[in-house]
C-alpha cells in the first residue's frame, strides 16, 4: 500500500506530538496509509534529527508566522495541532493565553486554507484556568470552521511524577508526595495518562472520522484519587509513600514563574471543586477508554507506569 496521505504533526519533538508520530510509525495499517511530516521550530535539535533517522519528513514552522504554518500543512490530509502555553520563548508583552489563542487560530486557519480533511486539536476544557481556557477558546473557534475535527483532551501526565511530583524522602524513611495544585486533598481525583499513549486516543477518529467528528476524546486511562496514587506507589515499590495534606507544588522550587502564575490564577473557582475535566469529564473519560479499546488498543495504567519506571527510590 502506498503512503498517499500526509499526516502533519505539530509539536513533533514534544511529548504529545512525538507520541503521535511514533504511534503512526509503529501501527501496522496507519504506517502504510500515512506519510508523516513532523513540524518543529528547530529542525537542528537532536529530537528532530532522530525523527529524520526514522524516515520522517521534518519541516520548520513558527506558530507566530502564519505563512510558515500554512506551508507546513501544504498537501496535508490529516493534522495534529498542539500549542505550548508554557513556551519559554513566548512574547511576554502580551499574555500567554492571548499568544496561545492566536497560535491556535493560525493553525486552524491554515488547515482550512489547505483543505485539510481531518483535524485534531489538542484542547482542554474551560475551567477558569488560563492554560485550560485558552485551548478551550481555540476549540470553540475550530468548531465554527468547515473542518472535520476531533478534540484530544490530555489528562494529567503520569510523567509529571517523574520530576515535578516525585516524592521526597522524610527523616523516618517514608516519602512524601506534595499536592499537584493548591486546594487539592487526598480525595481529589486526577485523570492520569501515560502521554506516550497519545496516538492511541486518536485511533478511533482515524478509523471512523464521521462517527467521531466533533467529539471530545478525554485522554486518561482512569481517574485516581491522590491517596490511591500514593497507595499504588507504596504497593508496587515496597516503599511507603504518603500524601502531604499541608504543602503544595508551589512551595517546591520546580516550577517556572509562568507555571507558578498559571496555577494561582483562576476565575474564582478552585480546580479541586470543579475537577480537572469539569462537568461530565469523568463520564467522558470512561467513554473514551471504551472507544480506544474498541479499536484494539490497550492503555497504560498507573501501577504499570510505576513498575516500568523503577527504581523510584534509592
Amino acid at each position: 500500500m502506498t503512503q498517499s496521505k500526509v499526516f502533519t504533526v505539530f509539536g513533533a519533538t514534544g511529548q504529545q506530538g512525538g507520541a503521535v508520530v511514533r504511534y503512526i510509525l509503529q501501527h501496522l495499517r496507519f504506517s502504510q496509509v500515512y506519510r508523516l511530516r513532523a513540524v518543529t521550530r528547530d529542525a537542528s535539535k537532536s529530537a528532530a534529527r532522530d525523527l529524520v533517522e526514522l524516515g520522517v519528513e521534518v519541516v520548520e514552522a513558527d506558530l507566530n508566522n502564519p505563512e510558515s504554518v500554512k506551508a507546513a500543512m501544504r498537501s496535508a490530509h490529516t493534522v495534529f495541532a498542539v500549542t505550548n502555553h508554557w513556551d519559554p520563548q513566548v512574547d511576554t508583552s502580551i499574555s500567554r493565553a492571548q499568544v496561545e489563542i492566536a497560535q491556535g487560530k493560525t493553525l486552524a486557519d491554515a488547515a482550512v486554507a489547505n483543505k485539510v480533511e481531518l483535524y485534531i486539536w489538542s484542547s482542554l476544557p474551560r475551567i477558569g484556568k488560563p492554560h485550560f481556557d485558552s485551548k478551550a477558546e481555540v476549540e470553540e473557534y475550530v468548531r465554527s470552521l468547515p473542518l472535520t475535527s476531533v478534540y484530544f483532551m490530555a489528562g494529567f501526565y503520569m510523567q509529571n511524577f517523574l520530576v515535578l511530583l516525585k516524592p521526597t524522602r522524610q527523616s523516618d524513611g517514608t516519602y512524601l508526595m506534595t499536592k499537584p495544585y493548591p486546594g487539592a486533598s487526598g480525595s481529589t481525583v486526577l485523570p492520569l495518562i501515560d502521554i506516550r499513549d497519545s496516538g492511541k486516543y486518536i485511533a478511533p477518529f482515524l478509523e471512523d472520522p464521521n462517527k467521531y467528528k466533533g467529539e471530545r476524546l478525554f485522554a486518561a486511562t482512569a481517574g485516581y484519587r491522590l491517596d490511591d496514587i500514593c497507595r499504588v506507589w507504596s504497593d508496587v515499590t515496597g516503599t511507603k509513600v504518603v500524601f502531604d495534606e499541608k504543602g503544595d507544588i508551589l512551595a517546591a522550587n520546580k516550577l517556572s514563574e509562568a507555571q507558578r502564575e498559571g496555577l494561582t490564577k483562576s476565575d474564582g473557582r478552585g480546580r479541586a471543586e470543579i475537577g480537572y475535566y469539569g462537568t461530565g469529564g469523568e463520564d467522558g473519560a470512561r467513554w473514551t477508554v471504551e472507544q480506544v479499546e474498541g479499536v484494539g488498543e490497550r492503555l497504560a495504567t498507573w501501577d504499570e507506569f510505576v513498575g516500568a519506571n523503577e527504581p523510584w527510590f534509592e
